[in-house]
């Protein structure tokens, strides 16, 4: 297995240690910017004396390296969850509430409260479900639990992307796992959405054959006349 990039750490998990907070969570979602299929979101809590060598962004690494970390990872966590929303609950709750739905799902999965968590980026999704929330940029990349969860989150989609491929074989969904890509495209071009593609997104817009299939209102949004 090819090593990519630098290992990630326990610093910022040191960090919170060290303040008290025994129980830290690293959370990271997966499929935001799919066409179809669900959100998903892990969540890993890491021992403190151990690790898995190879553990890396999810995106940093290969399929096959995923699926051979994965159940070495999931052995080796103290705690992990992956929630997911499906594809029905991203059109009818908009992305930002159905990433809080499988946000709570995965924290539901654990087992045990955690006292604070960890995630990437700017935007916090996690408060108030975690009293303690660091945000950081990269955090997927540089925290050695964040990475652990990015990587349980794609494993479990990506296998459940492959399980919708056999029955919507024409979307290539067991290799492009619901991403935008020329042959996704192409069929959607051809055949139109699927059953598990998420009908309020824009591409309904601009991927269409046929006139009369539109892009659908999310549930709550307000009726019109027109």
């Amino acid at each position: 297995m090819a090593m990519r990039g630098r290992a990630p750490t326990r610093q910022i998990e040191q960090e919170l240690w060290a303040l008290g907070h025994e129980m830290i969570v690293g959370i990271d979602e997966v499929g935001r910017g799919a066409w179809a299929g669900p959100l998903a979101v892990g969540a890993a809590i890491v021992p403190r004396d151990r690790r898995v060598n190879g553990i890396r962004d999810s995106k940093l690494l290969t399929e096959r390296d995923r699926e051979r970390l994965f159940e070495r990872i999931a052995e080796w966590c103290v705690a992990w969850g992956v929630g997911t929303a499906s594809e029905i609950e991203c059109d009818a709750l908009g992305m930002a509430a159905a990433q809080r739905l499988a946000t709570q799902r995965a924290l539901d999965g654990l087992g045990v409260v955690p006292h604070a968590a960890v995630s990437d980026g700017t935007w916090d999704f996690i408060t108030p479900l975690v009293p303690v929330v660091e945000m950081r940029v990269k955090a997927d990349r540089h925290c050695l639990s964040v990475a652990a969860a990015s990587i349980l989150a794609k494993v479990v989609r990506d296998r459940e992307m492959r399980q919708s491929a056999e029955h919507y074989p024409a979307w290539s969904f067991d290799t492009n796992k619901g991403y935008p890509c020329p042959l996704h495209k192409a069929a959607l071009q051809a055949y139109g959405p699927s059953a598990i593609h998420r009908r309020t997104w824009v591409f309904m817009d601009h991927y269409m054959p046929w006139t009369g299939v539109k892009r659908s209102p999310r549930f709550d949004d307000p009726p019109t006349l027109f």
